[in-house]
């Protein structure tokens, strides 16, 4: 199944983070990460985004055990490269340069996240300077 990353709603990346945060997990776990006070009707609202973000492939359903648990099959490094490559797509049509450089000239990365993003152009950089073989 073609996994369509833009479709995961607001209500659905929450429960995803709870996944990626806890894989593993029961209904009540997600449920009690989101909703604090948790009630059945949210109870009943966890269990349908789960349901929705299965059909999607999105998420594994374990039923071997009685409480199943689920995990997420779409990591968040996938969902953040396939969003940040679709509004890219949409606001500068397809160029990454542009959303970077606001990012880096908006001032809100810190010193590390500049060291980080330095590193990870330098990583590529050799990368692609390597003879193939």
């Amino acid at each position: 199944m073609d996994r369509n990353i833009e479709d995961v709603t607001d209500a659905e990346l929450a429960v995803l983070q709870v996944l990626w945060d806890e894989p593993d997990a029961a209904i009540r776990q997600i449920t009690d990460a989101i909703y604090p006070e948790s009630t059945e009707a949210k109870y009943a609202t966890v269990q349908k985004l789960l349901e929705r973000l299965e059909e999607k492939g999105h998420v594994a359903r374990d039923r071997t055990r009685h409480a199943h648990t689920f995990r997420a099959k779409t990591s968040r490094d996938e969902l953040v490269g396939r969003r940040l490559r679709a509004m890219a797509e949409e606001l500068t049509g397809g160029m990454m340069a542009p959303l970077l450089s606001h990012l880096v000239r908006a001032e809100t990365l810190s010193a590390a996240e500049r060291q980080q993003l330095r590193e990870l152009i330098d990583q590529h950089d050799r990368k692609k300077q390597r003879p193939k073989r």
